[in-house]
């Protein structure tokens, strides 16, 4: 596998914590290798001071992070479940023109007229499957799903697999959110997503563009209707 396999399509990335405060992570070295692949990049922060953080931190060399929330354009209406219907223009106007999106997980709740927060997970999942991305990639600090029984790391998951994995309470809460919006984000229509360290060195890089596994693969699922 290579970049040129995904020349032309969008990869979702959701930051974590951990990443965004990492002063050795290399996630903008890691989209400058995307963008050279023909890959368009989509940020999903874990909240909005990291968002803030990461486009000022971005465009102190590169210029081109734009910070969106849920409001602007629409893009993210607050549901009763989470992230309703994404509207997803100003995602697309933005990655036309060159810029990298970094969004913020705050949902527009038109009738109150305000932004709530929303999972940042379940915003990656459902920009994903709104601009039909070929990879989402779940940074966590876990680096991969292990096996409840041996501890030991897995490769990959089916979709299936990994909402079963989602609803077993030997797992941490957090673990378990990424887990069903990863799965629900392949079984919505992106392609694959990836849960791996985003602090490792060119983790996006390795686990997308080459053969390594560094973290979990969620893969296969049936496509749901709209």
């Amino acid at each position: 596998m290579n970049g040129r396999t995904f020349s032309g399509t969008t990869f979702v990335l959701r930051c974590d914590r951990e990443t965004a405060d990492s002063g050795n992570a290399t996630l903008f070295a890691d989209i400058d290798v995307l963008r050279d692949e023909g890959i368009a990049a989509v940020i999903v922060a874990p909240d909005a001071p990291s968002a803030r953080s990461l486009v000022m931190r971005m465009n102190l060399s590169h210029n081109r992070a734009v910070g969106v929330t849920g409001a602007d354009g629409a893009l993210l209406p607050r549901a009763a479940d989470g992230v309703g219907a994404v509207q997803p223009e100003v995602l697309l106007a933005l990655l036309e023109a060159g810029f990298v999106p970094i969004v913020e997980p705050m949902a527009y709740a038109p009738i109150a007229a305000r932004e709530e927060s929303v999972e940042a997970d379940e915003v990656a999942r459902a920009i994903g499957v709104a601009l039909r991305a070929s990879r989402a990639i779940f940074f966590h600090r876990a680096g991969a799903i292990a096996n409840p029984l041996t501890h030991d790391p897995i490769a990959e998951l089916t979709a299936a697999e990994a909402l079963a994995f989602a609803d077993d309470d030997r797992f941490a809460p957090d673990i378990r959110a990424t887990m069903r919006a990863a799965a629900r984000g392949v079984r919505g229509g992106i392609g694959a997503a990836e849960i791996c360290d985003g602090r490792i060195a060119h983790a996006a890089v390795i686990e997308l563009l080459t053969e390594q596994h560094l973290g979990t693969r969620v893969t296969g699922g049936v496509v749901l209707a709209a």
